[in-house]
């Protein structure tokens, strides 16, 4: 890997009294290459609203990787990705005053919306016509800072240590979402694709008396044998049929042709839910797939609601977030690991 050309040594910027470095390292996107490449970036300064934190450990998402793939269309150049991020604060802009300095909180994916369109009005905040994007539209947490609104960040549970709450930051979040728009009482849930938001919700969904079954890669027996060790009652390939109906089904991995496929081994009046933000394209299927009033639809983000209904119930079960963890500068092998599906769990990026 070729390393950034140094900024000048010894700047210093002062924040709070302390002083902090001038600039630091950060992994940036460049979806041309559909890599990441290294770079020296500015420390963020605070807005109003914002706080400075010391990055501490960020999940790689599948998000992150269609960013850099390009299959996301870049906002700007130079975009530094990461939306799980777990940090320290080291600054606080002039109207933050939900934290204080030296407190431990999450930074998700959805990091800011305008407050009064038609969506943001109506309790779905997560649909705003003009959002703010972790990673996306601001710098995320491939970096050794990174800022963020104050408003949308959330305290986290002291039962989970840096390295394992960062997962929870979009993996969980964003399968809570669609555990609960599928029905979370349904007795029988299918998950299709079975990595970082999977391996979570599989074990909520067993604490809460479902029968999970879970769908891998075909020959995929390890993956297999990680879904049944965390609570799933069968597993086995996308190409096998289980060994009943689902009530229900959430769809993770990126791959459209899993719809009608799910649709097939899901019941009457069951539900179907892409998750993802990006997927391949959904080929053709007959009628009968739908008839039966199944009900097919995607999840898109997430409320603060969310966040604090997810957290509140994971501070109070014991989850095994089970994670890879790799330093900052090695995250395109971080990267590429998720791009083979060589990652059981999450991966983490360590500054």
């Amino acid at each position: 890997m070729t390393s950034p050309a140094p900024f000048p040594a010894g700047k210093r910027i002062a924040y709070h009294g302390r002083m902090l470095p001038a600039s630091m390292f950060a992994m940036t996107a460049d979806p041309i290459g559909r890599r990441l490449l290294p770079a020296h970036k500015p420390v963020p300064q605070a807005g109003d609203h914002d706080l400075v934190v010391r990055v501490l450990a960020c999940g790689v998402c599948r998000t992150d990787l269609h960013i850099i793939d390009g299959d996301l269309p870049p906002r700007r150049p130079g975009l530094v990705p990461g939306h799980e991020v777990v940090g320290q604060v080291v600054g606080l802009g002039a109207k933050a005053t939900r934290f204080a300095i030296g407190q431990r909180v999450g930074i998700p994916w959805l990091g800011g919306a305008c407050g009064c369109c038609a969506f943001c009005a109506t309790d779905r905040e997560n649909l705003c016509d003009q959002p703010v994007f972790t990673g996306y539209d601001r710098d995320g947490g491939f970096a050794e800072y990174a800022a963020a609104d104050e408003r949308y960040c959330f305290t986290l549970p002291e039962r989970y240590d840096d390295t394992h709450a960062a997962p929870l930051l979009c993996a969980g979040l964003i399968g809570f979402r669609a555990w609960h728009l599928a029905g979370a009482a349904m007795p029988r849930l299918g998950l299709y694709g079975f990595g970082a938001a999977a391996h979570i919700i599989c074990q909520i969904a067993a604490a809460h008396g479902q029968e999970v079954f879970a769908f891998t890669r075909a020959g995929d027996q390890a993956g297999q044998d990680f879904a049944r060790s965390l609570g799933a009652a069968w597993a086995g390939g996308s190409n096998e049929a289980a060994p009943a109906l689902l009530d229900a089904a959430l769809i993770f991995a990126p791959a459209g042709e899993l719809v009608p496929t799910a649709l097939a081994a899901t019941r009457k009046g069951g539900t179907v839910v892409c998750v993802g933000i990006h997927m391949s394209t959904i080929p053709s299927f007959d009628y009968r797939l739908l008839w039966g009033e199944r009900v097919l639809k995607s999840v898109a983000n997430l409320t603060r609601a969310d966040g604090d209904a997810f957290f509140s119930l994971v501070g109070e079960l014991a989850l095994q977030t089970h994670v890879q963890t790799f330093a900052l500068q090695d995250a395109n092998a971080a990267v590429q690991a998720l791009r083979a599906g060589k990652v059981n769990g999450a991966a983490v990026l360590l500054p």
